[in-house]
This record gives structure tokens, C-alpha cells and sequence, in this order.
């Protein structure tokens, strides 16, 4: 689609303990990937204890929705989340449903790039926002190898100004996002990861702080040599994420993100069902939530999985963001085979809402409060005595 260490002293029984730990550690073979327990590493940034899982939802203006000229998106109809998603790019020039990007697009002026209205100035600006944590899909598309040499350092570096800009609040960075989504992204391996370790590496050096990296596949492409043949470095790499569409249950990230002792970022989801040809033509089933039939195959063959993949995985799965979109709307998919056929806005069928509003409102599921950025920011092993946002 579009990381110190202190010196105790230790008790003799926690050192049989390590040892015992250490030794298990040491017959794992080398040539495969551990699975870390999370109890044996540190928290990655910004992440939540074992079993909770920021909620995000996106993709654009009218698909959040709490502001005064886009008032029927997810915040109009459902307790605020812990996050929500949107995009911009460093893809000066590029040419997309009639708008020419400047770069950046989409960050301090109202963009619409053929998916709806994008500004994030906008939402930051809105009271309704104040307590939400940011996740950006920043695309690289085509440019990928300009960004590698240094051509867009002046757009990395306004980059940069506006992470600093917000302060304390949490911002999920996902560079390249479906970088192994070769079909329509079509990112060169060495340029990519050379980009992804370029952009950190000056945000690093501006001194922004409020920033996880997010590593995101397309969640179907790629088995586990192939993401080891991507993977930018522990270094970084916060967080590992992959999308959640039609063939979810074919993505081997999961296991990738434990074997790496990394969280994972659920960080698109929207209800498509597969025809029995999608894994050659990415073909899906017409799937509009205001169908009362069609929902309930949505919540049956999307939801339900998608609910089991986050209780099923609660030492990794630790954000997922929903795009509440009606993308059969927007000119971006009007001819793509996997949404052009979808209105996923959960507001639209009582069903699938009454639903939702019970599953997420387990306290398992991280949503706005005046303390969500201070807890997030205790990604110790042990979480301090901040308490937990209610």
C-alpha cells in the first residue's frame, strides 16, 4: 500500500538461574532462529508489557475522523485509541493521482495523494489527539537509492525538525513500509537497507529521541531467509511489523520478531477476504461492513483471526492498527484487486461496532490517557511504579 547496562550484586540463586538460562541458550543451534523469551531481554522502545497492545487506527483525515470538517471516522463512534496512523514520503517529484509530491507531503499541508485527505498538523493540533501516540508509513518508492546517497538529507533533516517538534510523544516510524512487497513498491534490497540505516542514523545525530523504528513486510511475500536478507540490523530495528490482509495467515514475521527478540507492529489491518485465486491476482471478496452478510463473513474469516493472532502471540504482538477506510472510495484502489471492493468502516455495521467496542475494551488494549506516553517510555524488562493508563 502504501536501545545501559548496571552492575549488581547477585543472589547465588539467580546466578544457577542465568547459568541454567545461559546453557539453554547455548544448545540452540546457530543456524536458526532463538526463541527469545521475553522475560530474557530488555524491552524494545515504546513497548507495552507482555499481554497489552497499543490500539492505532488509520489511514487518512475522514478515516480517524474527531475534527471538525471530517467528523464521521473512527473517533466519532468509538472510545479514543492509543495511536493513529497516517503517511507522508521523501519521494520529491513522483507523480501520483494528479498530485506531484514536494516530499513530505501530507506532514504540515493538506495532501491527497488518491487516497483521501491526509494532514497531520491538523490532528496534532486537535485537543481530541493530545494523548495519542503517531505512526508514520513513510514511502521511499522509486527513490529509494537517492535517499541511500544522500540526495534527500535536507528532506531527512526537516524530517527530523518535526519529530522534535512533538516533543514526548511517541512516534512509530516504519521507513519503507512492505519493503518486500515487490510487485508495487519494487525496492532494491541494498538501497533499501542502506536508506533505512541513513534516515536513522540523521535522526539520531539531529538528537530525536520520540522515535521507534518500525521494519514492516507485506506479511505474505517473504519466508524467513528472505526477511533475514532485508533486515537493516538489531541495531535498528525496534519494532518488526507486517500487514494483515487476505492472506494473513501466510506471514512468517511473528516468528521472525521472536527469534529477533523484537515486538511486533500489526501495522495495517482492514477486513479482505480471498477469492480462491488471490494468491495469484491478489483478487478478494466485495466486503462492505453496512452489508449485514457480508460483515458477518468479515468478522467470521477476518476479525476472529485477527483477534486470535493478537491473544495468541501476547509476548510479541504489541500494536495493531485498524484502517477504518472506505477504500473502494479513493482512486488509488479503484483498479487494485485486493481493495476495490472494500468499505471497512466499522461504524457502518452495529454488528461489527458492538463487537469491536467489546474486544477492545479488554484493558489489554492501550488507548488514550494522560500518562500513555510516560508509560510507554518505561520499556525497562520491569515496568517502574508508573501505573498503567485506564
Amino acid at each position: 500500500m502504501p536501545r545501559s547496562t548496571a552492575i549488581a550484586t547477585i543472589p547465588t540463586v539467580l546466578l544457577l538461574v542465568v547459568a541454567s538460562a545461559c546453557t539453554d541458550l547455548g544448545e540452540r543451534s546457530a543456524n536458526s532462529l532463538s526463541e527469545a523469551n521475553p522475560s530474557e531481554r530488555q524491552r524494545a522502545k515504546f513497548e507495552p508489557a507482555d499481554g497489552e497492545v497499543i490500539l492505532f487506527v488509520g489511514q487518512e483525515l475522514e478515516a480517524i475522523g474527531g475534527l471538525d470538517d471530517y467528523n464521521d471516522g473512527y473517533l466519532d463512534h468509538f472510545d479514543v485509541p492509543g495511536g493513529f496512523t497516517m503517511y507522508t514520503n521523501l519521494t520529491p517529484g513522483n507523480e501520483m493521482f494528479g498530485q506531484t509530491n514536494r516530499g513530505l507531503d501530507g506532514v504540515y499541508a493538506t495532501d491527497d495523494w488518491g487516497d483521501g485527505e491526509s494532514n497531520m498538523s491538523l490532528q496534532l493540533a486537535d485537543p481530541d489527539f493530545e494523548h495519542m501516540a503517531l505512526a508514520i508509513g513513510l514511502w521511499l518508492v522509486g527513490q529509494e537509492d537517492n535517499v541511500a546517497d544522500g540526495s534527500h538529507d535536507e528532506l531527512i533533516n526537516d524530517l527530523a525538525d518535526f519529530m522534535l517538534e512533538l516533543g514526548d510523544r511517541p512516534v512509530f516510524l516504519r521507513i519503507g513500509y512492505e519493503f518486500d512487497g515487490h510487485s508495487w513498491n519494487h525496492y532494491d534490497i541494498e538501497d533499501y537497507k542502506t536508506a533505512y540505516r541513513r534516515i536513522k542514523d540523521h535522526l539520531d545525530a539531529r538528537g530525536v529521541t520520540n522515535v521507534a523504528y518500525v521494519w514492516q513486510s507485506a506479511g505474505f511475500v517473504s519466508n524467513l531467509d528472505q526477511l533475514e536478507e532485508w533486515y537493516p540490523g538489531d541495531d535498528y530495528v525496534d519494532w518488526c511489523g507486517f500487514s494483515f490482509f487476505a492472506r494473513w495467515d501466510e506471514q512468517k514475521m511473528v516468528e521472525f520478531a521472536r527469534g529477533k527478540g523484537k515486538p511486533v507492529f500489526i501495522a495495517e489491518a482492514s477486513p479482505t477476504i480471498g477469492e480462491h485465486t488471490v494468491k495469484f491476482d491478489g483478487d478478494t471478496k466485495q466486503t462492505v461492513l453496512a452489508n449485514p452478510d457480508e460483515a458477518q463473513e468479515a468478522w467470521d474469516k477476518w476479525f476472529v483471526p485477527f483477534f486470535d493472532m493478537i491473544d495468541a502471540n501476547p509476548d510479541v504482538v504489541k500494536a495493531v492498527s485498524y484502517i477504518n477506510a472506505n477504500w473502494r472510495s479513493r482512486p488509488m484502489w479503484k483498479d487494485n484487486p485486493t481493495f476495490r471492493d472494500i468499505d471497512a468502516r466499522l461504524h457502518t455495521s452495529d454488528m461489527i461496532a458492538e463487537r469491536w467496542r467489546t474486544k477492545t475494551a479488554s484493558s489489554k488494549y492501550l488507548k488514550a490517557n494522560p500518562t500513555l506516553f510516560e508509560y510507554l517510555a518505561k520499556n525497562r524488562r520491569a515496568h517502574s511504579a508508573t501505573p498503567k493508563p485506564n
